[in-house]
């Protein structure tokens, strides 16, 4: 199956005020960890035996965030974006962007919440997330636009695919996102997000050989000692209790708080149609 290599950013000016989201040579960014993002890109691109090394590099994948910032904001509009680049097998790079909601705190911060002892108020509205209702197979450690596994386990939640607004008749109690296991049932990720547990007095993250996304927020919140990665599948579906607190992070939002619904196949059919 052909696909492209995919990286999803957020263009946003409190970003500058972050040490931690610097770009390489030092001076604030704008972008959320562009310069992992670019990383990431090269890696993936490396491992696909694309011959792309010489026109990939990070001032490009900048200029390219920079040109479709200017294009829907303005010269001088600060309008927090998503901004969403695709790079094909020849090296071709384009991106769209699209309106997000402004960060309210530092992105970094829901990962301190100890759900033992700390009040969850800062970081409201708290995200509904379910537990997928069957194993996938098929999931990656690299960004591509081949989402069909995690489109299918957003339709099964009842869910629309990414970008598609959300339908009309979408039950009130639909979920804000799905989290995906694998056929050993070790929790994998959720549809747009790595994801993490508290146990034992840490956030855990699953390891990246279960079929998880190597996602640039993991990565910092690693480097960070924010998280911890797991032991190969010790997260798994028989661990994950309902209305368990979940760390959800990704390159577009940093991290937000989750609780957990377990449900049974027969409760996602209202859902669907």
């Amino acid at each position: 199956m052909s696909f492209s290599l995919l990286c999803s950013t957020r263009f946003d000016p409190l970003l500058e005020s972050f040490i931690w989201n610097n770009a390489p040579d030092g001076t604030p960014s704008p972008y959320l960890l562009l310069s992992y993002q670019f990383d990431r890109l090269l890696s993936s691109a490396s491992l696909n035996q694309w011959a792309v090394s010489d026109s990939l590099n990070y001032g490009r994948l900048k200029s390219t965030c920079d040109k479709i910032v200017q294009e829907v904001n303005g010269v001088d509009g600060k309008a927090p974006l998503k901004i969403r680049v695709v790079v094909t097998p020849s090296g071709a790079m384009e991106a769209t962007a699209t309106p997000v909601a402004p960060l309210r705190y530092d992105p970094i911060e829901p990962s301190r919440f100890n759900p033992e002892t700390d009040s969850h108020g800062q970081f409201e509205p708290i995200l509904s997330i379910h537990i997928d209702t069957q194993p996938t197979a098929d999931t990656v450690f690299m960004k591509t636009t081949n989402r069909q596994a995690y489109d299918d386990a957003r339709a099964r939640a009842g869910i629309p695919p990414v970008g598609a607004p959300r339908p009309s008749y979408t039950a009130s109690d639909c979920p804000d996102d799905v989290i995906l296991f694998n056929t050993s049932k070790a929790i994998t990720e959720s549809s747009i997000c790595n994801v993490a547990f508290h146990r034992d007095g840490n956030w855990l993250t699953p390891p990246l050989t279960v079929g998880c996304i190597s996602g640039v927020f993991r990565r910092l919140l690693l480097e960070n000692g924010c998280v911890h990665e797991a032991v190969q599948n010790s997260i798994s579906l028989d661990t994950v209790k309902d209305d368990e607190w979940v760390l959800v992070f990704n390159g577009v939002t940093g991290c937000r708080l989750g609780r957990v619904r377990r449900v049974q196949a027969t409760d996602v059919d209202m859902y669907t149609v």
